[in-house]
């Protein structure tokens, strides 16, 4: 650790060139894996809130929650603790001058997915609707009126709940007729029994009784099989391992370089006695710091980045996540470094020194 930290007082702006480089790296990382994170909540936020053990619609429906539909009475909770009735539909809200994609979400309110109202009231009556906070960013406000894509139905916003959205899109809650009135129109009196699935709690999905036409899964399982959520997810953990490798790449050819460059005082070193062992010490010694500072900048870089994004930028960083993906770059970095070791062991003094 002496002779590592040496060199680095006496060279610093070579060292410093190598922290620089892990810093970037380590903030891709990081911001990477907050986009990531923040990309998964604004598919799932909603479902999360529900805090259910599994969804049931219809086994044709392929676990897609707008292509399942079943009838109320299709199930009677065999086999759950609690359970609550769904009816979802995707439309366009807009005021006079503002628009957005909304999922709404029709059901009864004395049911366990009831969302807790962080400003307003609840719904009350018909056309009544709870919206997703982000939804004030986006200058909703409580009072507002909604028209709706295909269909003459306006909405009333009474209140406000907090994080709620699905498959990216903020939620509308309202009452099971309300919904029902915007999926079928005209028709809603003679389909309101239709739902697209069930919210159930159970501690063992597999003791729930269901007809032949319906399908039990987990809430994971619900999740993971949103449109484009897998996809997405794979990609940007895609890209975190390959920064992992590529970070790994670029400390080894650093640091072979300018063991290259030092061929000569190594093989002196060893002629005078000091040992394979202190000098691939000093090596692994000198890259744990210099992966550390870079990596600790990178983090208080991508914290700080954070902190003056805007709202709309779905980004939420997990800071268990963080630290493992800091303790993996600090990781590969030394593992790079073992390049240069096994060209210090393979150096001849002799050679080195032109003996």
């Amino acid at each position: 650790m002496f002779l590592a930290w040496n060199e680095i007082k006496n060279n610093k702006l070579r060292f410093l060139l190598i922290v620089g480089v892990l810093t970037l790296v380590s903030y891709l990382v990081f911001f990477l894996s907050g986009l990531a994170n923040g990309l998964e909540n604004l598919n799932k936020e909603a479902v999360d809130k529900w805090e259910a053990d599994g969804v049931i619609l219809t086994d044709e429906s392929d676990i897609n929650l707008p292509q399942s539909t079943l009838a109320i009475g299709d199930f009677e909770g065999d086999g759950t603790d609690e359970y609550a009735i769904l009816s979802q539909v995707n439309s366009i809200a807009k005021t006079d001058d503002i628009k957005t994609n909304v999922s709404l979400f029709g059901i009864n309110e004395d049911e366990f997915i009831m969302p807790d109202v962080s400003e307003g009231k609840a719904f009350s009556k018909m056309g009544d609707v709870i919206a997703d906070d982000s939804l004030k960013d986006e200058g909703f406000k409580i009072g507002d009126e909604l028209s709706l894509s295909s269909t003459d139905i306006t909405l009333t916003i009474t209140g406000f709940t907090e994080d709620a959205k699905f498959n990216a899109a903020p939620v509308l809650y309202g009452s099971l007729e309300t919904i029902q009135e915007v999926r079928f129109g005209d028709a809603a009196e003679q389909k309101d029994d239709q739902i697209n699935g069930y919210v159930i709690r159970t501690d063992n999905l597999e003791s729930v009784a269901v007809d032949d036409s319906l399908s039990v899964v987990s809430t994971q399982t619900f999740i993971e099989n949103m449109p484009g959520y897998s996809e997405q997810n794979l990609t940007l953990t895609f890209m975190i391992y390959f920064l992992f490798i590529i970070s790994a790449v670029i400390l080894a050819i650093f640091l072979y370089v300018l063991t290259i460059q030092k061929i000569s005082i190594f093989g002196v070193m060893k002629a005078q006695g000091i040992s394979n062992s202190y000098l691939s010490k000093s090596v692994i010694a000198q890259t744990f710091i210099l992966s550390l500072a870079g990596v600790i900048v990178g983090f208080t870089l991508t914290l700080i980045t954070g902190y003056f994004l805007p709202a709309a930028v779905p980004v939420a960083f997990n800071y268990m996540d963080m630290l493992i993906y800091a303790a993996v770059l600090v990781i590969v970095s030394i593992l790079g470094a073992l390049f240069s070791v096994q060209t210090i062991v393979k150096i001849d003094p002799l050679d080195a020194i032109g003996g």
